[in-house]
C-alpha cells in the first residue's frame, strides 16, 4: 500500500512538473508574440505613407 502511494506521489509530481514546464513555455510564446506585435506596429508607424493628394 505504501509503495502504491509513493508511486502515485511520484507520478503526480512528474505531472505537476510537466504542467509547469508547459505553462512556462506558453508564457514565453505569449511574451514573444506581444514583443513581435509591438515592434511590428512601431515599424509600421515609422514608414512614410505616400500622399494621394497632390
Amino acid at each position: 500500500m505504501a509503495e502504491q502511494e509513493e508511486r502515485r506521489t511520484r507520478e503526480r509530481s512528474e505531472i505537476e512538473a510537466r504542467v509547469a514546464a508547459f505553462r512556462a513555455t506558453q508564457e514565453k510564446f505569449r511574451q514573444e508574440r506581444e514583443e513581435y506585435f509591438v515592434s511590428t506596429l512601431e515599424n509600421a508607424r515609422k514608414v512614410e505613407r505616400p500622399s494621394f493628394w497632390p
